[in-house]
């Protein structure tokens, strides 16, 4: 079935708000470990090494090589289900984590949640190609990942609001009860029908796994612009890995109160990331229909321009407007990655395996960009503190910050590619449905 119908109905927002508020959901349980560093990396006596392979490859690597294979089983089955199944699996886990009394005992419930928290997006994201025209894609997928500074803002106005109250393992507690009970409300979705860019005369075919991973590889090697774009996406995780960190960063070597900078971080991102988004998402899809070239070339303006302050924050005084107006365009800057990158790698790929290759993207950017960024940063701090450098925490966050601006030259080439390699898969698809 062809998707050429540009309008787009109230239910369909509604629908795009409902997947928003899980994603919100799946970030705020994702980041909470993070958010309670204060808490958590004390009570527990973890050391930052065990911290960042708990929020990096404990939980990452479940999550990452887990995410293709629920691609692929988005491509060929009921995602609503699917949705429903992933997110009761998180939230009872997220519930467990909060009766954890050491590393190991964290470390189990973390393994699983990524297996739950993988069957989201690559089921959401082809709800949403489905639902969406494709010059309404970059919006929607721009919404959609609001749920990440949303959930990420949220987690930390937990921590703020309702820590003094329920204590973290209450915390804890409270967010996996009402993911469970979400999860109940998501069977009463419809499964849309699965749709198509190009004009045909027959239902999207399911290919089976084996054709799946053949279709990836051919398009990966077929569409420069589609890896530069996924390139680009890991190298911009590299500091968002290492910002796993910030919030120990803030009180160790920053000075401030715990309880203070969540809320301050929260409010600051919960503004920023919702501006970001939007920025993203409608800026991404206007660039592209102004100028032909690819979204990506739009982040890479984006970064260009915001990337120097995100290296001058780390040394800048803090409890400054200045340095507080870096932690707002951090967030900024997240929120403008998302819709731009998540719609071209859409884009670019036929339509039976767009699960299946955003689960990849997302496999590559959390299990190489996110992963190494937390993990290694736990060690490079370790290390430091070891051998007597002040503020390891801030020479570990600069250090990932430089390697994440190999991006931008990414970005910039995979914009510029985009429209070759768009029009390449078009041909190819109307010469198929030919034979």
């Amino acid at each position: 079935m062809e998707n050429t119908d540009e309008s787009v109905s109230a239910g369909t927002y509604v629908f795009l708000l409902f997947l928003t508020l899980i994603n919100i959901m799946n970030f705020v349980d994702r980041q909470l470990l993070a958010s309670f560093a204060n808490w958590i990396v004390p009570e527990l006596g973890l050391t930052d090494t065990e911290f960042g392979l708990l929020t990096g490859l404990v939980f990452l690597f479940f999550y990452s090589v887990a995410g293709v294979f629920m691609g692929m089983l988005a491509d060929r089955y009921n995602r609503i289900r699917l949705i429903s199944i992933g997110l009761a699996l998180w939230s009872a886990l997220t519930a467990a984590s909060g009766a954890a009394k050491g590393f190991v005992s964290l470390a189990i419930p973390r393994l699983f949640i990524g297996v739950g928290e993988s069957m989201l997006t690559p089921n959401a994201t082809s709800l949403l190609a489905d639902k969406f025209p494709p010059s309404r894609r970059g919006f929607a997928i721009g919404v959609y990942y609001m749920g990440v500074p949303i959930g990420v803002a949220t987690s930390l106005l937990v921590v703020a609001y309702l820590e003094p109250i329920l204590g973290w393992r209450g915390c804890f507690y409270a967010l996996g009860a009402l993911g469970l009970a979400l999860a109940l409300v998501v069977l009463l979705i419809k499964e849309p029908q699965r749709t198509t860019d190009v004009a045909v005369e027959v239902e999207v075919e399911q290919p089976t796994f084996r054709e799946m991973l053949a279709i990836l590889l051919a398009a990966m090697s077929n569409s420069p612009a589609l890896t530069l774009t996924i390139l680009g996406g890991v190298a911009y995780h590299f500091m968002l890995g290492a910002a796993t960190f910030e919030q120990l960063w803030f009180v160790e070597e920053r000075g401030y109160d715990r309880t203070e900078i969540a809320m301050l971080t929260g409010w600051l991102g919960l503004a920023g990331g919702i501006l970001g988004n939007l920025a993203g998402g409608i800026g991404g899809d206007a660039f592209l229909r102004k100028t032909g070239i690819g979204r990506p070339m739009f982040v890479f303006w984006v970064m260009l321009i915001m990337m120097p302050f995100m290296l001058v924050r780390l040394f800048v005084e803090p409890g400054t407007f200045f340095f507080e107006g870096c932690i707002f365009l951090g967030y900024f800057l997240l929120g403008c990655f998302y819709g731009p990158t998540f719609a071209t790698v859409q884009d670019l790929v036929p339509a039976q395996i767009r699960a299946t290759v955003i689960a990849f993207y997302i496999l590559s950017v959390n299990l190489v960009g996110v992963a190494i960024g937390v993990s290694f940063a736990g060690i490079a701090i370790d290390i430091m503190r070891q051998s007597g450098v002040a503020e390891p925490y801030t020479w570990a966050l600069f250090g990932f910050t430089v390697f994440s601006t190999s991006a931008i030259p990414l970005f910039f080439f995979a914009g510029r590619r985009y429209a070759r390699d768009k029009e390449a898969l078009h041909q190819s698809l109307v010469a198929a449905e030919r034979d």
